[in-house]
């Protein structure tokens, strides 16, 4: 199985929003941090801002920070909720579907099948249990730029 750039990036931002909890975030810091453009980012926080796991805030002093506490961010519903509507196999669309084995095909059972214990595997891992007590992590996604010396 393989995720969507969207699902990956939705993930990054939600871990460094994640490590950084206690402020409010900017979309040029997670491109800087995650390596990715700022238009990808803008998409994937604005889905995740009405998805209610981010707060957005416009304005000067903008920015974003999670909605809601780590515990109950489920990654399985994280991905779920990103990548819906994007089929894991051209059988499971609902347009532009020209297999013609559709009807007979005992693959998009298993196929079905090894997507929901992939969702259902990652249902039990929260956004806290991949950010909490990951020190490598903390290092790599805490912006030191908006620290004083002393705090660093």
């Amino acid at each position: 199985m393989r995720i969507t750039k969207r699902t990956n990036l939705a993930m990054r931002v939600l871990m460094y929003c994640g490590v950084n909890a206690d402020r409010l975030v900017t979309k040029a810091e997670i491109s800087g941090r995650c390596n990715t453009s700022e238009n990808h980012l803008a998409q994937v926080i604005n889905q995740l801002g009405q998805l209610g796991y981010l707060h957005t805030q416009r304005g000067r002093n903008g920015g974003l920070m999670l909605a809601r506490p780590m515990s109950e961010i489920v990654v399985g519903q994280v991905f779920r909720d990103v990548e819906a509507g994007v089929p894991v196999a051209e059988c499971f669309a609902d347009v532009d579907n020209s297999c013609p084995l559709v009807d007979a095909c005992r693959l998009r059972l298993a196929l079905g099948d090894a997507v929901e214990a992939f969702y259902s595997h990652l249902d039990g891992i929260t956004l806290d249990s991949l950010v909490c007590g990951n020190g490598a992590l903390e290092t790599m996604l805490t912006s030191f730029s908006c620290r004083t010396p002393a705090e660093s």
